[in-house]
């Protein structure tokens, strides 16, 4: 009886921690749940998003425009490289950069589609960025936009950031945007 009791037990281990493969050799999956806790941290971030579409280093450029007959602007992407930085004025410290672009997806009022990266160059974040996914109201007093990922100390991020817009000229369309994000991480 014990001889049967040690075999079963084996035979449980063995094929326990085996892993079955799923469609062909794509993905491995284990049978065993395994569960690793690790504290999620909360981070606040401030910062300030120059978007820069003149002159003769743009931050911004348009590389699709609206149909001619468009009044709106509907249809218009942007790719960005924009920097970002501690302070409101463009000469303030340097802290990573806003990389994406954004369209405006909206008919009805300035709602765009926004689809960044902010990759940040200082500190403990340095090399590592957060993921932005969603619309921004642009005209509203404040806007949310969610955060969906990231990568570096930010992996499996999630969180929103809200945005403000500090100064716009709306005759060169350059824009500083003060940033409050919340983000939840390991």
């Amino acid at each position: 009886m014990a001889s049967v009791l040690i075999f079963f037990s084996f035979y449980l281990m063995l094929f326990s921690t085996s892993f079955t493969t799923i469609n062909g050799v794509f993905s491995d999956q284990s049978p065993m749940e395994i569960s690793i806790k690790r504290m999620e941290k909360l981070t606040h971030l401030h910062f300030y998003f120059h978007d820069i579409l003149d002159g003769t280093n743009p931050s911004a450029i348009r590389i699709v425009g609206p149909p001619k007959k468009s009044v709106s602007g509907f249809g218009s992407t942007f790719m960005i490289d924009d920097p970002l930085t501690e302070g409101p004025e463009a000469s303030s410290k340097l802290v990573g950069r806003a990389q994406g672009m954004y369209a405006l997806a909206s008919q009805h009022d300035l709602g765009l589609l926004m689809v960044i990266n902010y990759a940040f160059l200082e500190g403990m974040y340095n090399g590592s960025a957060l993921s932005i996914l969603g619309r921004n109201p642009a005209l509203d007093t404040v806007r949310e936009m969610p955060i969906v990922g990231g990568s570096g100390v930010f992996r499996y991020a999630r969180g929103y950031a809200l945005a403000k817009t500090v100064w716009f000229s709306p005759k060169s369309g350059n824009a500083v945007v003060e940033y409050n994000v919340s983000v939840l991480h390991f």
